[in-house]
């Protein structure tokens, strides 16, 4: 199955850092939401860049309307590395459909945990340092070349078909931790100008997400 154009961006999308230097380039809605929670749990030991995460992810929660539910307090209250797995306890913390909460957050965590492995293998290359990618140092030159073209060239080709389960998880989340399917995107311009999202070309927000920032 083809991948559409709009769809690859968005997968990319939900894929990036949304660092400074990889900023949001499209509409931004509870996909990236989810994405900005997964960064946040990557953020262990890592304060500066926690703090960078948390604030994106409150100022789009806010532009998004989330403010006031479970989501929105996960965020303030839940350590870094804690995040996605307190999501299957969403349901617990509303006051509708308590009657079938049991069932919901089973799927929520499945669903959650499917979501984190596929934004894992999707941002695999962004962990290896330079000339330390897997198979670096075979020594046989044909074998070196041959890993490297499976990993760089024919798994990311893969992974624009494989990353549209991320847009379908998406859809079915948003239905069991909201009750409903927010069809509301934001842009980023809106959300620095309205809601106090890091500023990608302030000097103070990279330096943040450096880590330069106690």
């Amino acid at each position: 199955m083809s991948t559409a154009p709009s769809d690859q961006a968005r997968i990319q999308q939900l894929v990036s850092t949304y660092g400074p230097g990889e900023s949001p380039r499209h509409l931004l809605d509870f996909g990236d939401y989810l994405s900005l929670l997964w960064r946040l749990d990557q953020c262990v030991g890592m304060p500066g860049r926690a703090r960078y995460y948390r604030r994106c992810a409150q100022s789009l929660g806010d532009g998004l309307g989330f403010r006031g539910r479970s989501l929105f307090r996960l965020v303030e209250l839940t350590d870094p590395g804690h995040v996605y797995e307190q999501l299957p306890n969403a349901p617990y913390r509303g006051t509708i459909m308590l009657v079938d909460a049991q069932d919901r957050k089973a799927a929520i965590r499945q669903l959650a945990q499917m979501r984190s492995d596929i934004l894992r293998i999707g941002s695999t290359h962004q962990q290896f340092e330079r000339g330390r990618w897997p198979g670096s140092g075979i020594l046989e030159p044909a074998v070196r070349e041959r890993v490297f073209a499976v990993l760089f060239t024919a798994f990311q080709g893969q992974f624009n078909s494989f990353g549209r389960l991320l847009l379908v998880l998406d859809i079915v989340l948003s239905n069991l931790l909201l009750g409903f399917d927010p069809g509301d995107e934001i842009s980023l311009e809106a959300l620095i100008a309205d809601h106090r999202y890091p500023n990608p070309a302030d000097e103070e927000t990279r330096k943040e997400y450096d880590n330069e920032v106690d």
